[in-house]
């Protein structure tokens, strides 16, 4: 069965077979609906459900709570259409004509950054055009089947390579290879660029980056691009970690706030060890940030990080003004997607 789908506000309609996911028919249509996880996590495509009917294969996904779906909101990356549906749905114009390709990459160059980090830079075969926005990630197509998506951590205008951020995760079958033999150039093929995490250039409001651990790749990416831009709004980026190792790349944003006047770096350590010598902040990052303004309502926030923090996060700056249209997030599970 194909149902049409009307989505506000814009007017985009597009058709949706009953065996596919809603955002998937969108994509696969050009129409740039925001997601992140795709897995029902962390809720950047939920959505409301003005007419019509939508179900799921399983259970209700995590990141829609019962009075949310109640209330007829939907998980779009999960949803599944039973009739023709109008759906009220936060629009990324910016990635609709963006194509999603399937490429093989090779690992040129991998470097540790932490005993638990690794940055890997790809190269794409020559010739290859491949576009992408600055925060968005690609899947690594394993060949069990599996897929596996990280953040890219470069931005568009020094793109010769694709540059990730691996975080090693025990008895995953991506990232284990990656530790145990970092010097293979091994061929690898991945699809991208996916994902609506990406700097709202149209707006004039001060920005904040929220990251969480290897959440520091797709902020890293927009802020690079941002300064490149020449963009000049306010930019305030907080990064936390468990303790002072865990910021595997802090001399890189201390050199921004110290180059660019518009910019202020505050790293927060949540558990910081003795040999630390910490002195600077501690406890949750989206506790420093509330701790440190009074009205969030004028901030575009985009936070990238595990979905705890990224919940936690909203939950907390809803309560001084923040309005989810202003909230731009990239949030994984790290068991399923090791990011």
């Amino acid at each position: 069965m194909n149902y049409k789908i009307h989505i506000e506000p814009g007017g985009a309609i597009f058709t949706a077979n009953a065996d596919e996911s809603i955002l998937e028919a969108a994509l696969r249509q050009n129409v740039g609906l925001s997601y992140s996880c795709r897995d029902g996590l962390c809720g950047a495509c939920k959505a409301h459900v003005l007419e019509g009917e939508v179900s799921y294969e399983g259970e209700r996904p995590e990141a829609l709570t019962e009075a949310e779906q109640a209330e007829g909101k939907a998980l779009l990356c999960q949803a599944h259409a039973g009739s023709d549906c109008r759906i009220e749905a936060h629009v990324a114009e910016a990635i609709a004509g963006i194509p999603i390709r399937k490429l093989p990459c090779r690992v040129t160059e991998t470097e540790q950054l932490a005993h638990d980090v690794m940055r890997l830079k790809l190269k794409l075969p020559e010739g290859t055009d491949f576009k992408f926005l600055a925060g968005q990630y690609i899947d690594f197509l394993l060949k069990t089947g599996h897929r596996r998506s990280f953040s890219i951590a470069n931005a568009p205008h020094d793109a010769d390579h694709i540059e990730l951020h691996v975080r090693h995760a025990k008895g995953g079958e991506s990232t284990d290879f990656v530790f145990e033999h970092p010097e293979t150039k091994a061929l690898l093929r991945m699809e991208g660029p996916l994902g609506s995490f990406y700097l709202r250039e149209d707006s004039n409001r001060p920005i904040i980056f929220m990251a969480g651990g290897t959440g520091f790749a797709p902020i890293k990416g927009i802020i690079e691009h941002a300064l490149h831009m020449g963009i000049t709004r306010p930019i305030h980026l907080y990064w936390g970690a468990c303790s002072k190792p865990d910021l595997y790349m802090n001399e890189l944003p201390v050199k921004w706030a110290a180059e660019h006047a518009h910019m202020t770096y505050v790293p927060v350590l949540s558990d910081p060890k003795p040999e630390d010598n910490w002195q600077g902040r501690t406890g949750f990052v989206h506790d420093a940030i509330m701790a440190d303004f009074d009205d969030l309502s004028g901030f575009d926030i985009y936070a990238g990080g595990p979905p705890q923090m990224v919940h936690a996060g909203f939950d907390a700056f809803a309560t001084k003004g923040l309005t989810e249209e202003h909230y731009f997030s990239d949030s994984f599970e790290y068991a399923k997607d090791s990011k």
